[in-house]
């Protein structure tokens, strides 16, 4: 594909130079250029890419693309075309997309955005469709599997450049459905630009990554983008859906702004997809759905009424993919579990121990209200916050544990770079800011290792430990430092340390 040909997939481009060279490549890294490479010059949280237009130049690219019009002359030869665009970040999607065949248009594209629920709607999305016969590529949290491979997550949503190379590599291997956590760092920083989604769900939206967006509004426009955006008509032709979270307070706004139908659902709204008689118990969950398909009786090994709402998008999904009734009953059943989300430890031990990725107020909130429904003993809660990241939340987090268990231990997340000490300071701060009588006993333990056997030692018959905030991960950073730490590992080991002592 020429330079020229390439570019055909932008808007009101200024350009100079040779376009007719042979693109072998795209890339905003300027150490992976090489020749026949195009250099897309992206200004980064740290960095500004137009600093190493030069370098690109030297390293062989035939093309620079830029946004910053006022630097300096960038090139200082007639050998690289200089590409002038009015935004970078998306120019690099469109073109990465171009260069790999516009994959998303080959695949049936289903998008999942949301505070909480992406990974589990989008993990039962993949079980149903595999069992209505598709052949299903995940992208998300946990990892990026498609065919055999399987690598380990970089991010919730991959970068341009490596998404749009692994939804190539769906298509290559026949794949038919690409199912996507769509974060709202994508949405915002313009990953998924040429992606055209035929299928997207909202789960919820509560706070979360402040730090990034900085208001709660602007968290909530980058997550619109996906409704809106990313599913304008482009090279396909069949029916598209909007699947909507009734039960969230801005439902109404992506339903007005929405541009195709759409269903929502819901466990206490009127919703297209709704959820009846629900029974919850520590072995799962049952209930009713009234849909416009028809009613489904819905019994699933998940736990909580968090996961009911994320079943009814999963559903929902089905249907609009033209799964029976029958087919949808029988898949959803068939889901054990999600790693990392409710995943029940079990050793033997007479007290129940759930590993949780519950790491925002609302998800740590839904956790512990799902667990006072099924069971009679105490809750004990181990979770701690995250370093670098979104500090607002945390005396928040304090007050939601402190308020909804019996027993609390407050311990690290991953600090990163920030005084692990600093962080549970700011925890404590809001159990504090509680009345004695609205909050329930707790201590501080550093160390996650000691927190969680501390915890285990406290447990008792019949009682339920809440290990919350990391989930599936299976490191810690400390510093820029990330190390071997699972919360399944240590609660294990726990659990066979006290059961040995006995």
């Amino acid at each position: 594909m020429t330079l020229q040909e390439l570019l055909a997939s932008l808007d009101k481009v200024l350009s100079e130079g040779d376009l007719q060279p042979e693109v072998l490549s795209v890339t905003e890294d300027s150490r992976q250029v090489k020749p026949g490479s195009v250099f897309v010059a992206i200004k980064g949280e740290h960095y500004d890419g137009h600093q190493f237009v030069k370098q690109a130049q030297e390293q062989g690219a035939v093309g620079v693309v830029v946004e910053d019009f006022e630097t300096h002359d960038p090139l200082v030869g007639d050998s690289t075309a200089l590409i002038r665009v009015k935004n970078s970040r998306k120019a690099l999607g469109l073109l990465a997309a171009k260069l790999s065949g516009m994959p998303s248009a080959h695949l049936h594209m289903v998008g999942v955005t949301g505070t909480n629920g992406k990974t589990t709607v989008t993990h039962l999305a993949k079980s149903l469709l595999e069992a209505q016969g598709h052949r299903v590529g995940l992208l998300g949290t946990i990892g990026y599997v498609f065919g055999t491979e399987h690598r380990v997550a970089s991010h919730t949503t991959p970068a341009s450049v490596e998404l749009q190379d692994m939804l190539k590599a769906m298509v290559n291997a026949e794949l038919d459905v690409a199912v996507m956590e769509v974060s709202s760092h994508a949405l915002a920083l313009d990953r998924i630009a040429g992606c055209e989604f035929d299928i997207v769900v909202f789960t919820n939206l509560t706070q979360d990554h402040l730090d990034f967006h900085h208001t709660l509004d602007d968290y909530f426009q980058a997550k619109l983008r996906l409704f809106t955006e990313c599913v304008d008509s482009g090279q396909k032709t069949r029916p598209k859906r909007a699947l909507v979270n009734a039960d969230d307070e801005r439902a109404p706004l992506i339903l007005q702004h929405c541009s195709i139908p759409t269903w929502t659902y819901g466990l206490h709204a009127h919703a297209d997809i709704r959820a009846e008689s629900v029974h919850l118990s520590m072995g799962g969950t049952e209930f009713l759905v009234s849909s416009p398909h028809g009613p489904l009786t819905i019994k699933s090994q998940l736990v909580g009424e968090h996961n009911v709402s994320n079943m009814l998008a999963a559903i929902g999904i089905g249907l609009e993919m033209g799964m029976t009734v029958p087919m949808i009953e029988q898949a959803v059943q068939s889901v054990a579990n999600v790693p990392g989300r409710f995943e029940r430890i079990n050793e033997g031990q007479p007290f129940t121990v759930v590993v949780d990725y519950a790491h925002t107020e609302d998800a740590l909130y839904r956790l512990l209200r799902a667990a006072k429904a099924i069971t009679e003993g105490r809750i004990i809660t181990v979770f701690g916050c995250g370093g670098d990241r979104d500090a607002g939340k945390r005396p928040k987090m304090g007050q939601v544990a402190a308020r909804h268990s019996d027993v609390v231990i407050v311990t690290s997340d991953n600090p990163r770079t920030e005084n692990p000490h600093t962080i549970l300071t700011q925890i404590e701060q809001g159990i504090q800011s509680l009345l004695p009588e609205e909050r329930c006993s707790y201590q501080i333990i550093a160390d996650r290792a000691e927190a969680i056997h501390a915890a285990v030692s406290e447990a008792k018959d019949g009682d339920l430990l809440l290990i919350a905030g990391k989930g599936h991960e299976d490191y810690q950073i400390l510093g820029t430092q990330k190390i071997h730490f699972d919360d399944r590992e240590e609660a294990r080991k726990a659990i066979h340390r006290q059961m040995d002592s006995r």
